[in-house]
């Protein structure tokens, strides 16, 4: 087999990348003030601008958007008339949720069983590095061949539409000819993927009030109305007896064609307990990439440790609503308020507040990026083919970028396999699949500038 000179360069670059993880992942970057300083925030943003300096980017800022977060901003000129590419990772991540059941601290990159665990280290911080190892694999092998832009999202995991907002406000900013988002991931650990389909979404918070103050629950338990059970009544409204969501007015029964996903392998990947079933109908690709999911985040009410006999005066949830391509999120919004709003029993006073919402997307799988990209996958993945798949997951950004620039193609690829357990304890990156990824994308870029040049 002829040697790639590229794939020989990022495999000898692959110590550093672990190293400059390892910093990257340290920063507890929760985009939430309410649980993190904005301090982790801002060290990861001047983290990743520095890292594009050293690269001879231009124009390097760490941009302030709307919703108070930070996003980082570079610019790499390329050879005369060559296309411009626009790489997205985000520095923000989701919270580490419960610390005493990760085996090793989120926040320190550790290596056990042949992988790298740590808050980030696949969604999206791995994401950034990717692109780190790829431009340098071109620079040491010939050079760019293409204009770069490269925009670190700070705000992704929160949903508040920072970036989007900003970029709407600069449309030349982020003006590519095409785009690689890459906060996606491969169907299967060694399967090279790009994801067609994303789901939009929406965050809302619900508040049921029926009493002035708790009461003793001995005294007045029986008749005064519990706002904590009403909101019980209020969630189990959303889903039918087999777990389907059921949101009045929101269609529910498309169906996914395409690559499927066997039962049997979605039980291991989502770690379900011997026993429990599925919810839902349908086949899995139909009930996580074409169909409506909703899923109650958080529910404010007293714990059990120090719970005090009493009927509960207030009580609220955070829900989110996955809506996928066709549907659009804000009609969903505003059918999952008026359900909400229609179920809550006893005549409790509700109240239901947007926190987030981003649109479906649906990508052109024929364009002539995706052919560059099913070429440079057979190089960076031999034996292997490139496959199209969906993604249960949103990244509003996506249909801002789709809508500012309509004549630009949009990929998304990335770490996000299985076995990372995103958004989960314990979340991490195969090390490998990061080393095939950076050499994918590296071919990537030399076989899309050398289809415009033809």
């Amino acid at each position: 087999m002829t040697a790639d000179p590229i794939a020989e360069t990022v495999a000898s670059l692959l110590p550093r990348a672990k190293a400059e993880l390892t910093e990257l992942v340290a920063f507890p970057s929760v985009a939430d003030p309410a649980q993190f300083p904005r301090s982790g925030c801002e060290a990861a943003a001047n983290w990743c601008a520095d890292a594009l300096r050293s690269e001879g980017f231009q124009d390097v800022a760490v941009l302030d958007t709307p919703d108070g977060t930070q996003s980082v901003y570079g610019y790499l000129p390329g050879p005369a008339g060559a296309p411009t590419v626009l790489l997205y990772a985000h520095y923000d991540v989701q919270p580490p949720l419960d610390l005493d059941a990760w085996v090793t601290p989120p926040f320190e990159l550790t290596e056990r069983d042949g992988r790298w665990f740590g808050r980030g280290a696949a969604d999206c911080k791995g994401g950034f590095i990717m692109h780190l190892l790829a431009l340098r694999a071109l620079k040491a092998n010939g050079g760019v061949p293409v204009n770069l832009k490269v925009i670190v999202e700070g705000s992704e995991e929160q949903g508040t539409g920072g970036l989007e907002q900003y970029a709407e406000a600069h449309p030349e900013l982020l003006s590519a000819d095409t785009i690689v988002i890459g906060d996606a991931g491969n169907f299967r650990l060694g399967l090279p993927t790009v994801t067609a389909t994303l789901r939009g979404m929406t965050l809302v918070r619900v508040q049921v009030d029926t009493l002035e103050g708790n009461l003793h629950s001995g005294q007045f338990g029986g008749a005064a109305p519990d706002a904590l059970a009403a909101l019980i009544r209020v969630l189990d409204s959303l889903r039918a007896e087999d777990g389907s969501t059921t949101v009045d007015g929101l269609a529910g029964e498309a169906t996914w064609e395409g690559l499927q996903y066997p039962e049997a392998d979605f039980r291991r990947d989502a770690k379900v307990l011997d026993g429990v079933g599925l919810i839902g109908s349908g086949s899995v690709a139909d009930r996580i990439w074409a169909r409506p999911a909703v899923t109650v985040l958080g529910i404010d009410c007293p714990p059990v440790v120090g719970a005090t006999p009493s009927v509960q005066a207030g009580a609220r949830a955070l829900i989110s609503l996955r809506v996928p391509p066709g549907q659009d999120a804000a009609q969903a919004t505003k059918l999952l308020a008026a359900h909400l709003e229609a179920h809550t029993p006893w005549g409790a006073r509700v109240a239901v507040e947007q926190t987030g919402q981003g649109q479906a997307f649906q990508a052109d799988v024929s364009s002539p990026a995706y052919a560059a990209m099913a070429d440079a996958m057979r190089l960076a993945y031999p034996g292997e083919e490139m496959q199209t798949a969906g993604m249960g997951g949103s990244i509003p950004l996506c249909n801002t970028l789709a809508a500012l620039y309509p004549e630009s193609e949009i990929l998304l690829i990335g770490l996000s396999e299985p076995e990372a357990q995103i958004h989960a304890v314990n979340e991490s990156v195969s090390p490998e699949e990061l080393e095939r990824l950076s050499v994918a994308e590296a071919h990537f870029l030399v076989n899309y500038a050398a289809s415009k040049q033809g």
